[in-house]
Parts: structure tokens; C-alpha cells; sequence
């Protein structure tokens, strides 16, 4: 091979390499499965939203359905407020459920929706009412914690 050959297979193989690791970084950002075509904005609130952030997946019977658009604070009943960003091809009865769930033990927490049974779909604007706070992991452990003391601080001597 001549060395021109040679030093364009090296371009293109660094070419390549800049693809992947550009991938990658969409990937870990969670860009990179951003929602194309019409969508509309519904709010959800929780009393704890745990690590949930921006651009979390929201996800139905395990498939992709929209994003997490923003979080905030509502100041008067310091709730979170979760807006969520559907894909205007998927509706969603009004009485849907909203839960903040984990994937696997540790993993990246995502918005997972539980369809209910009206016949009105949601709209644009709208508020999910029913919805599930995340479980923290700390809390869970602390009460385990708390109640084993009580159970051994309880019992009566003999």
C-alpha cells in the first residue's frame, strides 16, 4: 500500500472514532433519543421527585413516550411540579397515573405512566392528579432502621 493509502484509512479510522465518542456523549446526556414530531406539555405533582432531572425518559408499559420538560417548586405547597413533554401521537385517558420509578437498584429514575380507564384523553395543560412520589432509598433504610430499635427497645424483661 502507498503511504497516501495508507494515511487516509488513518483519517477515516479517527473519523470514525470521532463519530463514536460524539454518540456516546449524546447518549449520556440523554440527547440523543429526543422526541421528533408534535407533542404537548402535561404537569404532574409530587411530594418527593427523588434524583429525577430534565430530559428524564417517560415511559409507558416500558416504551419511550415523551420527556421530562422542566421541574420546579410550587412555592405554596411545596410540591414539585413536573411537566412532561407526550408525544401528541400517544393519548393518554384523563385519569392516568404518574409515578417516579427507578431503573434497576441504582439506576437513572424516569416518569413511568399508568393509563387508566375515561374516555376523555389529557389536553394540553393539563394535571395528572393521581401520582406516586419516589421511593428514596435512604428513607427506606431508616425505617427499617427505626422500627427494628422500637421492636428490640419494647420488649419487657423478665
Amino acid at each position: 500500500m502507498t503511504r497516501r493509502g495508507i494515511e487516509t484509512l488513518v483519517g477515516l479510522f479517527v473519523l470514525a472514532g470521532f463519530v463514536a465518542i460524539g454518540y456516546l456523549a449524546l447518549k449520556a446526556a440523554n440527547l440523543a433519543a429526543m422526541t421528533v414530531g408534535e407533542t404537548y406539555l402535561v404537569t404532574a405533582r409530587f411530594d418527593n421527585i427523588g434524583g429525577l432531572k430534565p430530559r428524564a425518559p417517560v415511559k409507558s408499559a416500558g416504551v419511550t413516550v415523551g420527556r421530562v420538560a422542566s421541574i420546579s417548586l410550587d412555592g405554596k405547597t411545596f410540591q414539585g411540579v413536573v411537566t412532561l413533554e407526550l408525544e401528541k401521537r400517544f393519548a393518554f385517558p384523563r385519569d392516568t397515573s404518574a409515578a417516579i420509578l427507578t431503573a434497576g437498584l441504582l439506576g437513572d429514575q424516569y416518569v413511568g405512566l399508568n393509563p387508566g380507564g375515561a374516555d376523555e384523553n389529557l389536553a394540553a395543560d393539563d394535571t395528572i392528579k393521581l401520582t406516586q412520589s419516589a421511593v428514596v432509598l435512604e428513607n427506606l433504610i431508616g425505617q427499617m432502621l427505626y422500627n427494628r430499635a422500637a421492636e428490640g427497645g419494647g420488649e419487657s424483661k423478665k
